[in-house]
């Protein structure tokens, strides 16, 4: 890995699902109106949103191409959620709650751990298969954590997100810099 491009989607792994473990563990200890969770939730889905980036570099051919769509649907879901939080928090009305164009927040939230399925199956070709397979339970876990608000599922999930891909960082850190490329 040699450009810094690399490094920052590289570390983004690590990153964006550490941030997301902080939210949740501040929705579980505070409750999921809490503001200052969703303001990690947003930081965290934007670091997903890298992590997505990054993940389409594990993929090609039709794989990366579901991965991209089904991926930027996940980030748009995601980052609306920590926003629902937020406007929830401040006594707005829950997005989730609501009717007509609002319950556009929902298909588009359970596109996020849909993301982490797919990357998933796309990691068990170039990963070790306890990574890919952790990274799956997660994925499946995620929308049970979350649309029931079951706070300590939902800090075990993000845990077990930051061990999956933090493994895929430092496989992807260890990994030899390709060779000098002629112009």
């Amino acid at each position: 890995m040699t450009s810094p491009l690399d490094r920052v989607l590289t570390a983004s792994l690590i990153a964006g699902p550490a941030i997301y473990l902080i939210a949740d563990i501040l929705y579980a200890v505070n409750g999921w109106a809490d503001p200052t969770a969703a303001v990690f939730h947003i930081l965290g889905a934007i670091g997903y949103t890298i992590v997505l980036v990054r993940l389409l570099t594990f993929a090609d051919g039709y794989w990366a191409a579901a991965l991209l769509i089904v991926g930027a649907l996940g980030a748009a879901g995601n980052v609306a959620y920590g926003f629902n939080t937020i406007h929830v928090s401040l006594g707005d009305t829950d997005l989730v709650d609501a009717t007509g164009a609002a319950t556009l927040i929902k298909p588009l939230g359970l596109f996020f751990p849909l993301t982490l399925l797919l990357a998933a199956v796309i990691l068990r070709r170039s990963q070790p298969l306890w990574t890919a397979a952790l990274l799956g339970v997660a994925a499946l876990a995620w929308p049970v954590a979350h649309i029931a608000n079951i706070g300590w599922l939902a800090v075990a999930v993000n845990v077990a997100l930051v061990v999956a891909l933090g493994a895929v960082a430092v496989t992807a850190f260890r990994a030899p810099a390709p060779a000098a490329q002629v112009a």
